[in-house]
């Protein structure tokens, strides 16, 4: 429509991408809402346009000069062709499956809702496709790269006046919004593989708008990949798509034809025939996509898909040996006291000493203050004011020249790990994170909790623990 602009599509394809994710992470209600009205804007339009067709074609005739003859086969026409179109075709079907996917969040009855909806859509599509492909028929209107075809019939009979502008910017709207279906399923299928434990289990967790909000994340940054990767063109995406969606259909259908064969019940051969048929059709349709196109970028899925079943069964058997090592036979295992030794970890005597010191005085565990200076000089005042102070534990002191926390503590540790007079079954370190006013002040403390606590977090036998100071200036 504005050929003039120069658009890059990648750029418009992400800032779109972000807007239904911002859409979509308001909940699921809201979105359905948000995205209602251009839905009802595009079939007006579409209306519109195929009733103004036949007009035209009551006016000036069903077979117009530019008709085509009937029954003369376009030059180049092969089973290939014919197969690709056929696949191409299937492709723009695929969105049923959006009903299927989100059946649990119809209204009561769930199945009788979703076979309406079904039933309505089954309608509208054919009603729509079977005017829209004859008026492109009467009007001779055959495939430009650079054109589409709705823009060509468009124009055809609106020129570029007001109404081929209102076509143009619903279509625009309605393949965004197309885009929207799989924000209701993909996370909804997500969260299913993570309950089962093939995806991490954050994927099954719901957000403040009870939507799965970590799938939407993911599935927007994954899309944001192959848009960028694939320079967001449509031709090259499809295929992608099509051959995942129809690989699912035929899963789909073959696991119907088991269910039928083990179930049975009444009609169960015509329903396991009608699966069986769709199943050989879906998988013929996800070949002829993977023959075509595979050196257009079909190839990838060859390599992406054992992948992810790979990593999908390597996460589900890292939950199963979790599961099987966490199992506690409560018969036979019952909580025992152990010997914790606390070391509180201090820079010198203030306030957060204090703090931390009565903390591990409060759980009644046996209590060392470690000091570690740079200088002799630094020890020996740190030594003084203890005394001062009245010494309200032991305090041990250990010079590190290099000015390192890490390598003292590590060292100290194993010590007490390897000493003979009784070693601690585990040892409890109180560690002190200062917490300012100003998000800005952040900058001007040092952080050595963290790497502390990022150090010592993968040793089963050491307990952490930081003390927050809120400082009040």
């Amino acid at each position: 429509a504005y050929p003039s602009l120069g658009i890059d599509p990648v750029i418009v394809s992400l800032v779109c991408l972000f807007l239904i994710l911002l859409v979509n992470l308001r909940g699921i209600s809201e979105s359905a809402t948000v995205f209602a009205f251009p839905n009802y804007a595009f079939w007006l339009c579409m209306l519109i346009l195929l009733f103004w067709g036949l007009g035209n074609n009551v006016q000036h005739g069903f077979v117009q000069p530019t008709t085509p003859p009937f029954g003369v086969f376009p030059k180049g026409l092969t089973m290939l062709v014919v197969l690709k179109a056929f696949s191409s075709a299937c492709s723009s079907l695929t969105g049923i499956e959006t009903i299927s996917n989100s059946v649990p969040i119809f209204r009561e009855p769930r199945q009788r809702s979703a076979i309406k909806a079904y039933i309505a859509m089954t309608v509208v599509t054919g009603f729509t496709f079977t005017l829209f492909t004859y008026e492109l028929y009467v009007k001779g209107i055959s495939v430009d790269p650079s054109n589409t075809m709705l823009s060509q019939l468009s124009s055809a009979y609106f020129g570029h006046g007001l109404m081929y502008q209102a076509i143009t910017w619903t279509t625009f709207l309605i393949l965004i919004i197309a885009a929207n279906s799989i924000y209701n399923g993909f996370p909804q299928l997500l969260a299913l593989a993570a309950r089962d434990g093939f995806l991490p289990r954050a994927l099954s967790l719901r957000g403040d708008r009870l939507g799965y909000s970590n799938g939407m994340l993911v599935l927007t940054a994954l899309s944001a990949v192959l848009i960028i990767a694939f320079n967001a063109q449509t031709n090259a995406l499809i295929p992608l798509f099509a051959i995942g969606v129809f690989l699912s259909f035929t899963i789909a259908q073959a696991g119907l034809v088991k269910r039928w064969l083990r179930v049975r019940g009444k009609a169960w051969a015509i329903k396991a025939g009608i699966n069986l048929f769709g199943a050989i059709i879906t998988a013929f349709v996800a070949i002829v996509f993977a023959v075509t196109k595979f050196t257009e970028g079909a190839w990838i899925i060859f390599i992406a898909l054992p992948v992810i079943i790979l990593a999908a069964l390597a996460i589900h058997r890292h939950y199963s040996a979790v599961h099987n090592e966490m199992a506690l036979d409560i018969h036979a295992a019952h909580p025992q006291p152990h010997r914790i030794l606390t070391i509180v970890l201090i820079s010198g005597i203030n306030q957060s000493s204090e703090n931390m010191l009565s903390f591990a005085k409060s759980m009644g565990t046996e209590t060392i203050a470690l000091f570690i200076g740079f200088d002799d000089e630094s020890i020996e005042e740190m030594e003084a004011e203890w005394e001062k102070w009245g010494s309200p534990c032991r305090l041990i002191t250990i010079k590190n020249e290099y000015r390192s926390l890490i390598q003292p503590i590590s060292r100290f540790v194993r010590t007490l790990e390897a000493w003979e007079g009784g070693q601690p079954d585990h040892i409890h370190l109180i560690i002190s994170q200062i917490v300012p006013t100003k998000l800005w002040h952040y900058a001007l403390h040092n952080h050595s909790a963290l790497l502390i606590r990022a150090w010592f977090f993968t040793r089963n036998d050491i307990a952490i623990t930081t003390l927050p100071y809120h400082v009040r200036s």
